[in-house]
């Protein structure tokens, strides 16, 4: 995962290796325990599935899935629920939940970038916080398009650049810049960059800002979890030490502290950005 690149268009007209930065990215989601934070974000995939009105039967698509959520809350509505991800570790979790749950989700590796699925495949195909870490974003997209089928949907959950988790991700990329020509992932959550991403081949019927509200002891409790546990940060957080481990610990203490509207715990809302539309062709 890069966590913060550069703005506009840098991704046009220059050559990036994106295969290394995905080998990177997987190192950094294999890092750690991400479940630990993925699963506490389970709402935004009930939410996302209700939005997207997935019906039974129906054939849905979680892309970069994680440990699951989305393709677990399809398989509760009795839709055919795959997950795709370039992570092990946390597919073995998705097996794990499907199974505690008595759930039939069928859990692959794969890259969003690649899907190793036949064009119109899907009624749905959703990703909430996944697909937007795909570093070449128009790839992403397209293979988005290309395995829904025509009249189908396609419903993403997007952390935006002005909440909580897209503040976090500048400090965190103030410690780690990204490569030079990969964007920002909070531009999936901007209207603008979907229509230049997918331009009139999907009609987002749906664009809502929304908030997902953090919950944790307090900001160092907050800073303490996602530097034990999610991935790319437990990793750049093992290369610190001393001085520069406490300023780093503090830094995102305090982001969330901004954020925080509780006195005694941290209640700290993120912006995030619901989209859900059809792909017309």
């Amino acid at each position: 995962m890069e966590l913060e690149g550069t703005a506009g268009n840098a991704q046009k007209g220059m050559t990036v290796d994106f295969d290394t930065i995905k080998r990177s990215q997987r190192a950094g989601w294999e890092t750690g325990d991400y479940t630990r934070v993925g699963t506490t974000l389970q709402i935004m995939a009930e939410l996302l599935v209700e939005a997207a009105d997935v019906r039974a039967g129906e054939r849905v698509l979680d892309v970069a899935c994680g440990q699951g959520n989305v393709a677990l809350a399809a398989a509760r509505r009795f839709a055919v629920a795959s997950g795709i991800d370039y992570a092990n570790n946390l597919l073995a979790r998705g097996w794990e939940r499907a199974a505690a749950e008595n759930l039939d989700v069928i859990f692959s590796e794969g890259d969003a970038e690649n899907l190793p699925f036949d064009d119109e495949t899907f009624d749905l195909v959703a990703s909430t916080v996944g697909v937007m870490f795909a570093p070449n974003h128009q790839r992403a997209a397209d293979q988005l398009v290309r395995v829904t089928r025509v009249g189908g949907k396609v419903a993403l959950a997007s952390w935006t650049p002005a909440g909580m988790i897209g503040h976090m991700f500048k400090t965190v990329s103030g410690w780690a810049p990204p490569p030079a020509g990969v964007r920002s992932p909070t531009l999936w959550g901007t209207p603008e960059h979907l229509t230049e991403l997918f331009g009139d081949r999907v009609e987002w019927i749906q664009l809502d800002k929304k908030e997902y509200v953090f919950r944790y002891h307090s900001p160092e409790h907050f800073s303490h979890w996602f530097r034990q546990f999610y991935g790319p940060i437990t990793r750049l957080a093992g290369t610190l030490s001393g001085d520069d481990a406490d300023r780093f610990a503090s830094e995102l203490a305090d982001v969330a502290d901004r954020f925080n509207r509780a006195d005694d715990t941290l209640v700290a809302p993120s912006e995030y950005l619901e989209a859900v539309g059809i792909r017309r062709h």
